[in-house]
């Protein structure tokens, strides 16, 4: 009788492991925020500042400590978040590359994997180009595209990312322009390249080119929003260029799925002091973001409506599901 009371006692326990996983107040040690891109990159930036946000104003109780796990396009962290499943101590820093995790046959990670907790900003796409360059123009650009195809080199962070969905659209509604793609572990990187000269343009985020702007390394001859940003009032969108385009770098956090339902309220509320912080509103204005906020509800809506919107892109790079 003993040994069948125990072993029931340990069955109704790991039933609810997850609550037991809360038995003391969450958090009670600090938070693992996994950055799947290197120190400098937009995603780090949003994510050093959320949790700096939070341990100056103690939203939380404990810290959030940042961890880059670079490499394989995302598929290094992805994989490492995978296996956090139910641990409601350790977030991912979100951008478009988790709806390509979702397509990508070898990897298959989907959405169903995640507990979505906020959708912080929008980084808007840019097409920046060495400032001594020949291509004045986003028009110059996409002629000189289609009159020698696969000559322009254009750098991105991931051949599945927002920067990498840009070109193809940018080939997509030009027929005949045809470009080279080369990839780097960051959007800084990727701008460095250009204003280097080693790389003809990038669409990466103007967040992460304002340096090399402002030092007349690089020129900015469009951006991706649906309206021009007060930031930079004299860059012209690519819809007024004639261009269907309107595309940026989601920048969000998750849990893995499983996690305690706790954990996902008390994290979002902390996550929406921060937004709602005025050292936010300021970091937001001057890294040229589109300052939104979509809680745990919201935004698991809007990443399922982005994983439709994205798979023929996916398809035509090569990455999709095989019929």
């Amino acid at each position: 009788m003993c040994r069948n009371r125990i072993f029931s006692m340990t069955a109704a326990a790991c039933v609810l492991m997850p609550g037991l996983l809360l038995a003391q107040p969450y958090p009670n040690k600090p938070i693992e925020l996994v950055v799947t891109t290197s120190a400098g990159s937009g995603g780090d930036v949003v994510s050093r500042a959320m949790a700096e946000i939070v341990r100056k104003e103690k939203f939380l109780p404990q810290q959030i400590t940042v961890n880059n796990r670079v490499g394989g396009a995302g598929v290094v962290g992805y994989g490492y978040f995978k296996t956090k499943r139910g641990d409601p101590y350790t977030m991912m820093s979100v951008t478009g590359t988790i709806l390509a995790m979702a397509h990508r046959p070898e990897i298959n990670i989907g959405l169903e994997n995640y507990t979505p907790l906020a959708l912080f900003a929008i980084d808007p796409q840019t097409i920046m180009v060495p400032f001594d360059s020949p291509f004045k123009t986003f028009k110059d650009l996409m002629e000189a595209a289609r009159a020698k195809p696969e000559t322009l080199v254009g750098a991105t962070t991931s051949i599945q990312g927002t920067g990498r969905l840009v070109i193809h659209l940018m080939e997509k509604y030009l027929p005949g322009a045809k470009f080279k793609v080369v990839t780097f572990k960051g959007g800084s990187e990727a701008v460095t390249s250009v204003a280097g000269g080693h790389t003809a343009f990038t669409t990466e985020n103007l967040s992460e080119g304002q340096g090399f702007v402002e030092g007349r390394k690089v020129r900015v001859l469009a951006i991706s929003a649906d309206k021009r940003l007060p930031q930079a009032p004299d860059v012209p969108t690519m819809q007024e260029l004639g261009y269907p385009i309107t595309a940026g770098t989601i920048r969000g956090f998750t849990f893995t799925a499983g996690v305690p339902k706790e954990a996902v309220v008390t994290m979002e509320a902390a996550l929406k002091k921060a937004h709602d912080s005025a050292e936010w509103k300021e970091i937001a204005q001057r890294n040229i973001f589109q300052n939104v906020f979509l809680g745990s509800t919201e935004f698991t809506k809007f990443l399922a409506s982005r994983l439709e919107e994205y798979r023929e892109f996916y398809d035509a790079i090569g990455l999709g599901k095989k019929k």
